[in-house]
């Protein structure tokens, strides 16, 4: 699955996030600054809600480098144990709130699929972010670290329940190894 480009999982992809136009208004979720330059390195999925795209998801990372354009994103997992052999997705982001840099756009499969993420919760001093798609059905918690210290897990879990989603339906997978 490499470095293919993969039609089925654009629209697989497409289908689990949905919409987001006409999402996006409806629920209309806080956005908070963002350090676009905090978004560089390597990022560990800490939880997320479940979506038909990462079912047996393990050792979630996703890497940012800057580029001319925004950023390259590579975003890899293991579907079913940290042994298995990695999937791979490549993507370019773009901020399109250059006054907060809260809300960007990631295009997959050379612009057969753009999805808009937006920054729900920020704690560059704890290193852990929380992504959502517009419409809330996709979530993530993210850190700078493959496992987040209890209080930190803790709290940011709390911000999400105060943010409106259902904290029992988080998945946490595996952590990825360092």
């Amino acid at each position: 699955m490499r470095g293919r480009t993969l039609p089925r999982f654009a629209l697989a992809l497409a289908l689990t996030v949905g919409p987001l136009a006409a999402s996006a208004d409806a629920l209309n979720p806080p956005t908070v600054r963002l350090d676009a330059g905090k978004m560089m390195g390597r990022w560990y999925e800490i939880a997320r809600l479940p979506n038909k795209i990462q079912k047996d998801c393990q050792g979630g990372t996703s890497d940012w480098v800057r580029t001319e354009n925004g950023f390259q994103v590579v975003q890899t997992c293991h579907k079913g144990a940290l042994t298995a052999p990695p999937t791979e997705w490549r993507a370019r982001a773009r901020m399109i709130d250059p006054k907060t840099n809260a809300r960007f756009k990631i295009t997959y499969f050379g612009g057969v699929l753009t999805l808009e993420y937006w920054v729900l919760e920020s704690r560059a001093d704890e290193g852990w972010v929380i992504l959502a798609t517009p419409n809330g059905r996709s979530l993530w918690l993210m850190s700078q670290k493959p496992n987040l210290p209890p209080a930190a897990k803790s709290q940011a879990v709390a911000r999400i329940k105060q943010l409106g989603f259902d904290v029992a339906s988080l998945e946490f997978p595996l952590p990825a190894r360092n």
